[in-house]
Formats: structure tokens, sequence, C-alpha cells
């Protein structure tokens, strides 16, 4: 820091000239702000004039309507509400106060400002959107008649319509709108958001273009550009479109920063998200659903269920996540009940009119069928949606699964081989399928493979009886004998010295058809050898003898 100067930054002249120049300037008039959509300046301006004592009417209204469109809710429900306590309160300062709570998600608080306030279109509209939050069918239809075609009751309409997943009644208002009114630009961010509910996230961007080309610092528009960015492309482009914004320094940044930390959590594939998403449980609706998504993505299905099982579904992606976590504790705790509903919860989401032609839709219906053991409904669904998720692992494994189950086993051993995930690769369920599928497709030497490659366990022994019973029912006898052999020697269950017998003879029985060499009888020998049944000497006799008649070394 340079504490002296050996010469003055500013002559005296200049300081002359700059404070005639300074004394020429006008001070911005509110209504300029206001046009501006300067809201910071604007309460700024407000905020001086009280200071100063500068009597003008209605200079609170103004500043809690500035503070409510900077989203700073506190703030104007604080001004607000000191307005009630006045002698003469202006007519809107009911509304504008359950606007607040509205906004801040204090609904009963709403309700009982509305009803203070005089009967008007923003009370009714107001009370409209309380009645769906409240999931009150019959004062929503009440306030929905008491609606006119006029554009602020026909936008309420639409965002009524959004908020219930009717998203294409909700393009058709805002089109319509659009139709007699090309100078409300804004409605393009709400139609691209209607899309990007739709999946059309290239139709939403094409749409979002037209906004940005006039407000290219909208903190709502760039970041449903990220979002469609993460949909076409992934995370990195995402970031980089939110990076842009963040660098642009928007002035309403502020009111959009919980939802860009919530966003960025999700680009980063999950990076962060118990010290972000915590907080905004109840604050962003999808915070919730995408901490459950990280806690499943953690194999931590209980805390997923936790946090969702209060959950009241009402839109599919709720019925959809309340399907899987179901799904996952009934698989991990064995349980039917939660089967059973994650089944329903599926069923309903794919049998309903407005998703049963979407892909989640179809990956529902195969989910519940899948859950049903129902594997050739499974592959309808599957085969529809697959062009979409060829390179997806989760995808695949359930494919190959739904594959295997219905005996189209090469088709499924392809499948399987297209997953690169080394966490699903390294799943019982995925070895085991696999084994199945090269015995089923007579390559029973990788099958025995796969065995040697695990550790011992729990998983090993019960894949060590899938290789031992499936190769014996293939003929695939020299490792249907290898396999109970190691069975006998953990457990000397006698089921196994039978198993093994039977394919110790069934080897024999190859070797006399020519189809198996015969250099194998020595194997077959010292297999038998490390069985302490009595039976097992009478065989080694026979062997031994057939052997030495046809000059086979043993």
């Amino acid at each position: 820091m340079m504490l002296s100067r050996a010469k003055p930054a500013v002559t005296g002249e200049a300081l002359q000239i700059d404070k005639k120049k300074k004394k020429g300037k006008k001070i911005p008039k509110l209504e300029e702000y206001l046009t501006n959509r300067d809201y910071s300046g604007a309460l700024t301006l407000l905020e001086f004039k009280r200071h100063v004592g500068e009597k003008e009417d209605d200079i609170d209204l103004w500043m809690g309507y500035c503070a409510f469109h900077l989203g700073d809710y506190r703030r104007a429900m604080e001004e607000y509400e000191a307005l009630t306590k006045s002698e003469d309160i202006h007519p809107d300062v009911w509304v504008n106060l359950a606007c607040t709570f509205f906004y801040l998600g204090m609904y009963k608080e709403a309700e009982e400002a509305a009803t203070k306030a005089p009967k008007s279109r923003l009370q009714n509209r107001l009370l409209f959107h309380l009645a769906h939050k409240f999931s009150d069918e019959k004062r929503l239809m009440n306030y929905h008649q008491n609606l006119q075609d006029i554009t602020e009751d026909q936008l309420s309409l639409a965002s009524i319509h959004y908020m219930r997943s009717h998203y294409q009644e909700a393009i058709d208002i805002y089109k319509r709108i659009l139709l007699d009114n090309r100078e409300f630009m804004a409605l393009n961010v709400y139609v691209a958001l209607c899309y990007y509910k739709l999946d059309y996230y290239d139709v939403s961007q094409e749409v979002l273009a037209v906004y940005l080309q006039h407000y290219p610092d909208s903190t709502i528009a760039l970041n449903l550009k990220a979002c469609n960015h993460f949909r076409l492309y992934n995370g990195k482009a995402a970031e980089a479109e939110l990076k842009n914004l963040m660098d642009i320094g928007s002035p309403v940044f502020d009111f959009a920063k919980e939802l860009i930390k919530h966003n960025l959590v999700v680009f980063r594939g999950g990076e962060g998200a118990l010290q972000v998403l915590p907080p905004l449980i109840d604050v962003i609706p999808e915070a919730r659903l995408n901490l459950v998504i990280y806690y499943l993505r953690q194999d931590d299905v209980q805390e997923a269920y936790n946090l969702i099982k209060d959950l009241e579904p009402t839109t599919p992606q709720e019925y959809i996540l309340k399907g899987v976590v179901n799904a996952a504790l009934g698989q991990e705790q064995g349980s039917r009940e939660h089967l059973k509903i994650a089944q329903q919860y599926f069923q309903l989401v794919g049998g309903s009119a407005s998703e049963c032609d979407t892909i989640p839709g179809r990956q529902c219906m195969a989910s519940c069928f899948f859950l049903l053991k129902q594997f050739e409904d499974v592959l309808i669904y599957l085969n529809s949606v697959k062009s979409y998720f060829y390179n997806d692992d989760l995808f695949n494994f359930n494919y190959a699964q739904a594959k295997a189950a219905v005996g189209n086993f090469k088709e499924a051993e392809e499948v399987f081989q297209l997953i690169q995930n080394e966490k699903l690769k390294n799943d019982y369920i995925y070895l085991s399928w696999l084994a199945r599928c090269y015995i089923m497709n007579k390559k029973p030497r990788l099958a025995w493979e796969l065995y040697l490659k695990m550790e011992t366990s729990g998983e090993s022994f019960s894949l060590l009886q899938l290789l031992a019973n499936d190769c014996y029912k293939m003929g695939q006898f020299y490792y249907a004998a290898k396999a109970f052999d190691v069975l006998e020697r953990l457990d000397p269950n006698p089921e196994y010295w039978e198993g093994k017998r039977g394919a110790c003879v069934g080897i024999f029985q190859m070797i006399l058809a020519g189809r198996e060499p015969k250099e194998t009888m020595r194997e077959v020998l010292h297999l038998l050898r490390n069985t302490g049944n009595p039976q097992v000497e009478y065989i080694i006799r026979t062997l031994k003898k057939w052997a030495k008649d046809n000059r086979v070394a043993i």
C-alpha cells in the first residue's frame, strides 16, 4: 500500500471541474430504477429517503415491494408487518404480506393474511395456489372458477398446470399469451421449463435462446441452460454454464444462490452433497430427492429410506424414487412388503396416461414386471428404450439379467460384457448370472475362472454350488466334478460326494464316447482320491482296470 505521494493524484483545477460535474448530475427517480429492474438501486434510494426523513407517499410499501422482488422475502415481510400496525392501512398491505408468507413457505400464515385482505384478483390467485399447496381439490376448483381470461389469471392457471405436471397444458396457455404479447419475453423461459420437464432438452434450448438474446445475465435462464447442458451432454458442460453466470455477477444472483449451490452438487456427481443439501431440504424440493439419490449411490439404503419414508409423493420423480428406495431396502432386508410397495409405485407411474410413453414410464413398467419376475414383459419395455441406454451400465445390468432369465444366454452374455463399472462387475448377482451364461453357452472354463478370481466367502461358496449343479445339468462333467470336489472338502455333505461321483462317472462315459481326452482319467482319479467314502475304492479299481486294458497312463 502506498502511504505517501510526491505528486497529487488530482489537481485543484480538476477537483473543481469534478465538483461541477457532480453538481450537474441528477439523482435517478424511483420509477427509473423500477423500469430497469434495478431493485437494489431502488431500495437504496428509498432507504436514503427514509434516513433523511423525507416524507413521501407509500415509501414503506415500495420498500416491501423492492425487497420482495430482490428475493429478500424476510425483509419484505418485516416491512409489511410494520405497516399492518399503522392506523391507516393501505388496502394492498395484507395481500402483499400474504405473498411474502407464501414465498417463505409459511402457508398457514399466508392464508390468514390473505383472508384479511379485500377481495381482489391477486387475492383469488394466491388462495388458488394455497389450495394447491394444501391439496384441497374442492377449494382449488372454486378459485379456479373465479379466474378470468386476463393475462395474470391465465399465468396463474398455467403455473398450477406446471406444478401438477400438466406441462403441455401450461405450454398451450403460455403460447396463446405470447401470440398477443410478443413483448412478454419471460414467458419463453416458462415454455423452456415445460419442455425441459417433458425431456425435450434441445427444444428447451431453442426457446430459451430467444430470451437470453435480450437478457443474457438472467440467473434463472442461465441456470436452466446449464440444466439442459447437463441432460444433453454432461456435468462438466453444465458447470461451465454456471461459471459464466457467476462471472457475469448478475444483480439477482443472490436470489438464486441456493439453487446454484444445489445444482452444482448435482453437476459434480454428488460432490459436497452432505454439506450443501441438508440445509436446503424443504427449501428446494429437489434437495431431498437428490440427497436420497446420494445415499443410494453410497449404498446407505437405510438413510435414504429414513429421508423419504414420510414424503407423500406428488410428482412422477417422487413416486419413482420411493419405488427405487423400497426396492433396494426390500432386496437388502429380504422384505416382501417393501418389494410389494415398490412394485405398486412403479406400476402407478408406468400405467399413468402422462408417463406411460415416456422413457422413465417404460422403465417403471419394466421394474414392476422385474419384481413380479415376469421377464418376457420386462424385455418388451426395455427393448423399447434400449437405444437410449447403450453405454449405461445399470441399464445393461438389468437388461442382461432379463435376457438370461428367459433363456437367451448368448445375448445376455454379450450385454453383461458391455458393463465397465468395477463395482457392478464384482457384485455377486453379476458374477453368478455371467457364470450361468458361460455354462449355458458351453464355456465352463470361463465360469470356473470367475470362481478362481473370488476370495473365499459365502458368495464364493454359493457360486461354487451354482457351477457344480449347472455344469452337471449341462453335461459339462469335468468342471462339475472339480466344483463338487471343492464343495466336499469345504463341507462333508453326502450330497456333494454323490454329485462328484456322478460327475466322475459322466467324464468316464464321455471318454468312452470319444468326447473327452483319455488323459483326463488321471485327474479324475486324483479327484476321487480326495474322498474318504468307502465306495471310492471300488470306482478307482474299475477305472484303473479300464486304463490298464486300454494302455492309458495314469
